[in-house]
């Protein structure tokens, strides 16, 4: 009896997955809009865009994309069509705070952020949201994620504490100890078992051993996202381990007013070395980066999040870098070449009804120089490269991912424009902003 019941289900799960399979997919056409394409060129209108199941199927001028039988058409005319936004620095469990993690998602894809870089944390907790945000369990971006690596001495940090609970600090997969000693193999091999996407290689670590743990990883075919300088090992032997990606700005002018011996003793950067024309010492390595094709994910928004801390608090310690500094910074970086990518690393208070992102593309073009359109950019085509997912993201093409935004006005044209946003479709499910609530800071601590 137990086994026929167990064959009769097993029997009705496979009649039902043949009929499913034999069902094509949803089709959704999105007609006359204006195209952001997310490589970078100029605006298309008249465009559009056929999505089928999760993926675009075709992109084409109006008159050349005929309406498929039995399509949804969703009329864009006078409306904005562009990639997901993509957060290239966001820490969702530092430490595991599953209401305030999925408020902060939820925020995010109703604010048109489709994918997410996690740069390390409690990845017991990274990996579960992953997995739910992908099956549509719950609302949020597609999360890609680092395994951290670190010198011994860094993990006395809090930090590191609060995401190993139940293991020493230093001795979990997702948050290694490394030293000389360290079987880098085995190492990366424990890292790529968590399903990172990436090895962050963070700080308190010489030149050869991370120049060691990089190659290693890109040979098991993981993407290397570091600090932008390790503490003792400077910005220029970071970029000589050739990374995919390097974080924060400010880290790599200690090449010029000299590195600290371990993260734990960081100074503050005196802006007055950088005085005058572009520091030659910076555009080395800003060259350096344009050529092995390194993005740079600026933050901008730490600075200015530490400037108003200060200004709030001038009794307290003043902010390690100057916001005017890290932009300046940025701006000899993005004219030399490099690319930028729009991380957060922090989250806007919950009562903030827009994803913390926009804070980044606003700073880029605000205080780093850059025009509407090129912060857009980084924040779709740039910020898939960051992720490692390129392929299937970024920009609005045939074959990728239907990952898009559409906006009632132009966001190349005023960044301000982010906020006429309407409608988030993420692997082809519509995600209307209208249907967005915002949380406030009560709802948070009421759920805590």
């Amino acid at each position: 009896m137990i086994r026929s019941g167990f064959g009769a289900a097993v029997a009705s799960l496979v009649l039902a997955a043949t009929a499913q399979a034999a069902t094509p997919p949803t089709q959704t056409l999105y007609r006359h809009a204006t195209l952001i394409d997310g490589t970078g060129g100029a605006n298309r209108p008249g465009m559009s865009v056929l999505v089928e199941g999760e993926r675009i199927r075709a992109v084409a001028p109006d008159a050349d994309l005929p309406t498929p039988a039995g399509a949804k058409v969703v009329d864009l005319t006078g409306k904005y069509l562009a990639p997901g936004l993509i957060d290239s620095h966001e820490h969702l469990a530092t430490p595991p705070n599953r209401r305030q993690a999925l408020a902060n998602m939820r925020r995010d894809l109703f604010g048109g952020v489709t994918a997410i870089r996690d740069m390390a944390d409690d990845l017991r907790s990274v990996a579960e949201l992953a997995r739910e945000s992908l099956a549509g369990e719950v609302p949020g971006p597609d999360i890609y994620y680092a395994a951290v690596m670190a010198g011994p001495s860094f993990f006395v940090d809090p930090r590191t504490h609060a995401i190993s609970l139940g293991v020493e600090p230093g001795h979990s997969p997702w948050a290694q100890a490394i030293d000389e000693t360290t079987d880098l193999r085995t190492a990366v091999t424990l890292a790529k078992g968590t399903s990172a996407t990436a090895v962050k290689i963070y700080a308190n670590l010489p030149a050869d051993l991370v120049k060691k743990i990089a190659a290693e990883a890109h040979r098991q075919g993981l993407q290397v996202w570091t600090h932008s300088a390790i503490f003792p090992a400077t910005p220029a032997q970071v970029l000589d381990a050739q990374p995919d990606t390097v974080s924060h700005t400010c880290y790599m002018a200690y090449q010029v007013v000299g590195v600290p011996a371990s993260y734990q003793a960081r100074v503050r950067i005196d802006p007055a070395a950088f005085a005058g024309d572009r520091n030659q010492t910076m555009a080395g390595l800003f060259a350096t980066m344009k050529a092995q094709g390194t993005i740079l994910d600026a933050t901008l928004r730490v600075y200015a999040e530490d400037a108003q801390r200060f200004a709030k608090n001038p009794k307290g310690r003043p902010p390690m870098c100057d916001l005017s500094l890290a932009a300046a910074l940025t701006h000899q970086a993005f004219a030399a070449g490099v690319a930028l990518s729009t991380g957060t690393d922090g989250f806007a208070p919950a009562s903030d009804p827009w994803p913390t992102v926009y804070d980044e593309i606003g700073l880029l073009v605000t205080e780093a120089g850059l025009t509407p359109a090129e912060a857009v950019h980084a924040a779709t085509g740039v910020g898939a490269r960051a992720a490692g997912q390129a392929k299937d993201m970024g920009t609005v093409a045939s074959g990728k991912l239907a990952n898009l935004t559409v906006f009632a006005r132009d966001p190349t044209a005023d960044i301000a424009n982010l906020k006429s946003l309407e409608l988030t479709v993420k692997r082809g499910r519509a995600w209307p902003r209208a249907d967005f609530r915002p949380l406030t800071d009560k709802d948070l601590e009421d759920a805590s």
